[in-house]
């Protein structure tokens, strides 16, 4: 029987939830929901549907992924520690190259909340069924607003014609509007020997030099040098924006990326389950994620974060702003980062 294991990457640490999210504790981790992390919810998530899991990740965050893979009684079968990121062409290629030619990897962020299991369920099994048959699957997210902050899929069925960037919000309006475009998830399913097989196709230098760095790997690391000297390219550029063997399966499933304050409050709104997400009493439309009692007057339309060394506020609908603030921080107060 074919195995299938759970590519867990985990190496960011979700600037755009500053700060909350900080280096030391990057938002996968952050127990922000019933008492459990982004990262615990993806493998209690898929634990009933894959056989395993990998984990890809850097060695600042290894001991805490340890700690939480514990704490819910789950296991990890392999891990691979990249001194460096370059990117999730290259952690992908490392991940195919562990395992036997033909396993089928579920590759999938460890910072995405996802609902409706039935859904979620049927969609996976599809993605296997047509990794199986020999495609690079990846899920398209049926939209419910014009984003521009995904990137799209345009989609003739299961047939992808072609990825798009993130668009502006006219243009994201047109892709609603014409009813075969969909949120590019970042969730992938394909045999190992498939992925490696396009990517020598496409990418034949990015793979030799992860076939040397995987060489080199002593105690699940990867060497520095060696892995410095692969190149940085995602999945979409390196593969499928160029391989005639990519599948997507629309999905209707509850999802979101929670890469921003305002994906977060929008989650928390509906499902009521963000630890330290309430209204502000006395304001219009203005909320707080804090332990603390926030109380004001007269407000309309903020977000006020507060950390135990830091407090945020902004307008809700411009959770975009927190970019420029984090990079301001950054070069001022490196022991807030």
């Amino acid at each position: 029987m074919t195995q299938c294991i759970n590519v867990i990457l985990s190496g960011g640490s979700g600037t755009r939830l500053w700060p909350l999210s900080r280096k030391s504790r990057p938002k996968q981790f952050l127990k922000l929901f019933n008492g459990r992390s982004i990262f615990q919810h993806t493998i209690e998530r898929n634990k009933k549907i894959v056989d395993d899991f990998m984990l890809i990740t850097n060695a600042s965050q290894l001991s805490t992924a340890h700690e939480q893979v514990a704490e819910i009684g789950g296991s990890i079968y392999k891990e691979i520690i990249e001194p460096v990121g370059r990117n999730t062409a290259p952690a992908i290629a490392l991940a195919c190259l562990a395992v036997d030619p033909e396993t089928i990897l579920f590759v999938t962020p460890s910072d995405q909340m996802i609902g409706d299991d039935a859904s979620y369920h049927q969609s996976i099994q599809r993605a296997k069924t047509l990794a199986k048959d020999g495609y690079l699957v990846t899920f398209g997210i049926c939209p419910k607003y014009p984003e521009t902050g995904f990137g799209y899929i345009e989609a003739s069925g299961e047939d992808v014609i072609r990825f798009r960037e993130k668009p502006d919000f006219k243009t994201a309006q047109i892709y609603i509007d014409s009813g075969n475009f969909y949120w590019n998830s970042g969730m992938f399913c394909f045999k190992a020997a498939t992925y490696l097989s396009e990517l020598r196709k496409y990418q034949p230098i990015i793979l030799e030099a992860c076939i040397k760095a995987h060489g080199g790997i002593s105690n699940n690391e990867v060497p520095l040098e060696l892995m410095e000297a692969i190149p940085d390219e995602s999945i979409d550029y390196a593969v499928l924006e160029h391989s005639t063997l990519v599948k997507t399966v629309p999905s209707s499933f509850e999802w979101t990326d929670l890469g921003s304050f305002d994906s977060l409050l929008a989650y928390g709104q509906q499902y009521q389950n963000v630890s330290g997400l309430k209204r502000i009493e006395g304001t219009q439309n203005s909320y707080s994620l804090s332990d603390k009692l926030v109380v004001s007057s007269g407000l309309d339309g903020l977000l006020v974060v507060d950390t135990f060394d830091a407090i945020l506020v902004l307008p809700i609908g411009e959770s975009h702003l927190v970019k420029d603030i984090y990079n301001s921080v950054k070069r001022t107060k490196q022991n807030l980062i």
